[in-house]
């Protein structure tokens, strides 16, 4: 572990690259279980415990609280209180009354050893300064005979079409700030490798994508991405740190509309998913 990891784990562990300024978070508010937990779903059924790492705002805990309920209990944890406000209000706003909600660090969760059935995590481990360590800890809670099921993307396995510098630029640039926080970007390709190295014996690998290639698709991938890489905490220590300047910036966000308005663009974004068997 890098000087920076340790600091960042005695720090609380994660430093969350994107921030979580209103683009963000238009990002997260999309997912749902099936299109960011799909290979999970066959391992779900009503009544078991499940704990939600880094719920973000609570739109896959949603999803899985209906596949566990009426009867399981759900406990969705994130390291900000001011997110998991959020998440509650969306999860009682769908009638879901068998979800808590808990600041936790992955690193060090405050649970019993095998305490839940159902131990999930997405786009979570990319951002830990200790990777090892987190999935040991969901390994630890998750009860014989259960599921740990982790998904993340991987920045340097992203392609798109047409070729363009700017989102080259962009790519490189984002890869550099999350590991000037101790963090990897490229985290899907190493979860396997991971587990293993936290002990998990029964590892089951695989991936998945998400493509953005229809116009409203690539609008609103496109869209968010500009927002983000001017208006966020990256774009923030970006400047600060001296990796781009403000108007360097502007132009990343300029290529990625230059994307989104070519007929022929397009996205896809590369997932490793493991399923850890305690």
């Amino acid at each position: 572990m890098t000087e920076r990891q340790q600091s960042q784990v005695e720090r609380g562990g994660i430093v969350y690259t994107h921030g979580h300024q209103e683009p963000v978070l238009r990002s997260h508010r999309s997912r749902t279980a099936a299109n960011s937990a799909a290979y999970l779903l066959p391992e779900l059924r009503p009544g078991q415990a499940l704990l939600d790492v880094g719920c973000g705002p609570g739109t896959i805990t949603a999803d899985l609280a209906e596949a566990v309920g009426p009867t399981g209990r759900v406990v969705a944890v994130d390291t900000s209180a001011e997110v998991l406000a959020a998440a509650a209000e969306y999860v009682a706003g769908r009638g879901l009354a068998n979800v808590v909600f808990e600041v936790a660090d992955v690193h060090e969760l405050p649970y019993r050893e095998g305490e839940f059935d159902v131990v999930h995590a997405h786009q979570v481990v990319q951002h830990v300064a200790d990777p090892d360590r987190a999935l040991r800890e969901m390994c630890r809670v998750a009860a014989p005979g259960g599921v740990v099921g982790v998904r993340d993307a991987d920045y340097a396995a992203m392609t798109w079409y047409p070729e363009l510098p700017e989102l080259d630029a962009w790519l490189a640039l984002y890869r550099r700030i999350a590991r000037h926080h101790g963090a990897e970007p490229d985290a899907g390709r190493r979860l396997a490798a991971w587990a293993r190295a936290a002990g998990c014996t029964e590892v089951t690998a695989m991936s998945s994508t998400w493509t953005f290639a229809t116009p409203e698709q690539r609008d609103w991938w496109a869209g968010l991405w500009a927002d983000r890489t001017v208006g966020t905490a990256t774009a923030r220590t970006a400047v600060a740190e001296g990796f781009a300047t403000e108007q360097e910036l502007a132009g990343l966000a300029e290529g990625w509309r230059r994307w989104a308005a070519d007929p022929d663009g397009w996205f896809a974004v590369l997932h490793g998913e493991v399923l850890l068997r305690p």
